[in-house]
């Protein structure tokens, strides 16, 4: 299943240029009309979505159905639907039917992305349940240094593994921890960031932040394995022309005390929902 997604996810957007290509040619072609304004509408909305979370990443989280989004790109598509359907004489009878079908394959992709992309299928891990002992894992330093996450151990740590420089949300998140830094430092907690990516783009990350974060690789998602946190193919299609591999890693943030005991773990099954940062001083106040 995560092959498809990374299929998937990386077509979708190609397939709304291509949309909004089509209706501006048959616009060019015929004028401005109502069937296929609506489609080149729709278009604009679901690539913009995209293109918007991609170039700003200051969103660590999007509402559930996205209601308003959904409603816009469902009118749309069914007044595409209307007005192809009564574009359906003489010569029309092509264009109305493909607007028609733009309209509601548009619709369709949509809710693909909202209800079945965007759910991650995981199962929790039953090895970071609350009150239990961090499991022994080694992750690596830019510079390969094996990091043991015994290591952690003496003062409290936020341990989040975040899919990787190419997921919108996962630096949303990053940025959020960065900006209430100083407010986890004062509670004498340790941030560790953890990625399957690679050593060059983890050292391009760390070196975006002005804060004293640790930066470590998961090499070989052998600690996401380990964790039961594994996400294989869950990596978007396309992205492995930047060097990222296919597979990555379920979105999971894990707080622990200083004895290394799991105060909190968040495994969200939706990769549009993060938990917020008050979240993470409130557990961290109420372990005190």
């Amino acid at each position: 299943m995560g092959r498809a997604k990374s299929v998937f996810i990386g077509l979708l957007p190609m397939l709304m240029l291509g949309q909004l290509g089509l209706a501006v040619a048959r616009m060019v072609r015929d004028g401005p009309g109502a069937m296929w304004l609506a489609v080149a509408a729709q278009a604009v909305i679901v690539a913009g979505f995209f293109a918007v979370l991609m170039a700003v990443r200051r969103w660590a989280r999007v509402s559930g159905a996205m209601v308003w989004l959904t409603a816009a790109v469902g009118g749309l598509g069914a007044a595409t639907v209307v007005a192809g359907w009564g574009d359906v004489s003489g010569d029309g009878l092509g264009d109305g039917v493909l607007a028609a079908g733009s309209g509601a394959s548009t619709f369709a992709l949509w809710l693909a992305y909202v209800f079945w992309y965007s759910r991650l299928d995981r199962e929790e891990s039953a090895l970071l349940t609350v009150g239990q002992k961090l499991p022994a894992f080694d992750l690596r330093e830019v510079d390969g240094t094996i990091v043991p996450s015994a290591s952690f151990e003496g003062r409290s740590t936020l341990l989040m593994f975040y899919r990787g420089n190419w997921c919108p949300l996962c630096m949303a998140q990053i940025k959020e921890i960065a900006a209430g830094y100083r407010e986890l430092a004062d509670r004498g907690v340790e941030v560790v960031l953890v990625s399957p990516q690679s050593e060059a783009h983890t050292e391009s990350l760390a070196a975006r932040f002005d804060a004293p974060f640790r930066f470590l690789v998961d090499r070989d998602l052998a600690a996401a394995k380990k964790l039961k946190i594994a996400a294989p193919g869950g990596t978007p299609m396309g992205m492995q022309v930047f060097g990222y591999e296919w597979d990555t890693v379920l979105p999971t943030v894990v707080i622990t005390d200083a004895e290394g005991t799991i105060l909190f773990a968040d495994q969200t099954d939706n990769y549009r929902h993060r938990p917020e940062p008050e979240t993470f001083l409130r557990v961290l106040d109420d372990a005190e």
